[in-house]
């Protein structure tokens, strides 16, 4: 299966009829192996990191879950390839800079990829929409324990996993949740959820990881420690933030109601009025106007089936995503007017939000 191949097939991310839960769009758990007698790969010569890599993706290969998926180094893919698949969040910015022994397996329904010769040896990681830790878990697990029989990992009796980063140690283990947070960011309460969160020994970053922006009011949430705990102990601990975070989010919606609704249902409107009718969309205002639609789905404001679109348009309007359906080279205005036409065309049949509807709780 070639990588064009994959990004043309359906994804659960961008082709379902999107989230059950309201404020969690994606769920993610990663975990970091490395091989036992092999240098990790900041320090791997050239010809160490290609054995890795042909080793990796032999072992890959002849699992069940990833037998029928693109199996490529990195150096094979194109420069907008390697752009969509960070946008899509299946591969790292990291990963997509590396010049030798790079390689990544994903499945072809792109809930599985791994990073080969990332800062580890092995990034498994499995991607689920909504908020499904436990799923995402089973499935992470199940491939892990199948890679293990094939590949010899670094271990060690007290210190657990070893990973080139200490931080990572233990279970080598990173579960998190995309989580939209649009009343939480207009009430100016991030602040105080990110110190909150921070104490309870997790960690809150933008929408592409450490040093983004969280753009379109969208954070990741995940375990900030790996060593001394279980993974059932980690994921139980992180789903209670979690649970956390959404009660608090669901409160700070109904108390922008109450405190003064129309001036929330404006910013609604303004957001509906532009996306239907804009020439010129950049990406970031495009995350943002998306991101108050999205609340107003919530609200009862627009229909659910919108929802779908909406999710899909948070992906597919990124850079990458745009360049691709363009077909030909684009410059940054270029590129705004094709995101624009696109987003207006989507929303072109949705009706007038419905004020008189009752908010969902």
């Amino acid at each position: 299966m070639t990588v064009a191949a994959l990004l043309a097939n359906p994804s659960e991310l961008t082709d379902t009829a999107s989230s059950k839960c309201a404020v969690v769009l994606m769920t993610r758990i990663r975990l970091a192996r490395n091989l036992a007698g092999a240098s990790f790969p900041g320090w791997c010569r050239e010809a160490q990191r290609e054995e890795v890599l042909a080793r990796c993706r032999e072992a890959l290969g002849a699992t069940a879950a990833m037998r029928r998926s693109v199996n490529v180094p990195v150096a094979e893919l194109t420069d907008l390839q390697k752009q969509i698949l960070v946008e899509r969040h299946l591969i790292s910015r990291e990963l997509s800079g590396s010049k030798h022994g790079g390689g990544l397996v994903i499945n072809r329904d792109q809930t599985v990829s791994v990073m080969i010769n990332e800062e580890d040896h092995l990034r498994v990681q499995v991607l689920r929409a909504g908020f499904q830790l436990k799923k995402a878990w089973n499935q992470i697990d199940g491939l892990d324990s199948e890679l293990e029989e094939r590949l010899d990992y670094a271990f060690d009796p007290e210190l657990g996993y070893l990973t080139a980063c200490p931080t990572n140690l233990g279970t080598g283990m990173r579960a998190s949740a995309m989580m939209h947070l649009p009343a939480l960011v207009i009430s100016g309460q991030m602040e105080k959820v990110v110190r909150a969160v921070n104490q309870l020994g997790m960690v809150v970053r933008g929408l592409f990881g450490e040093g983004s922006d969280a753009s379109g009011s969208i954070f990741q949430i995940s375990n900030q420690t790996t060593l001394g705990e279980s993974e059932d102990a980690i994921l139980k601990r992180l789903g209670s933030v979690l649970q956390s975070i959404i009660e608090h989010e669901l409160n700070a919606r109904e108390k922008l109601i109450e405190a003064d609704a129309p001036k929330l249902f404006d910013k609604i409107g303004r957001a509906y009025g532009i996306l239907q009718n804009c020439h010129q969309l950049s990406s970031s205002e495009a995350m943002n106007l998306l991101s108050l639609l999205r609340l107003g789905i919530d609200l009862g404001l627009f229909p659910e089936p919108i929802r779908a679109v909406t999710d899909r348009l948070l992906i597919e309007a990124q850079p990458g995503h745009i360049q691709a359906a363009a077909r030909h080279d684009l410059d940054s205005v270029q590129r705004d007017a094709l995101r624009a036409d696109k987003i207006r065309n989507e929303f072109a049949v949705v009706a007038r939000p419905d004020y008189s509807l009752p908010t969902k709780e």
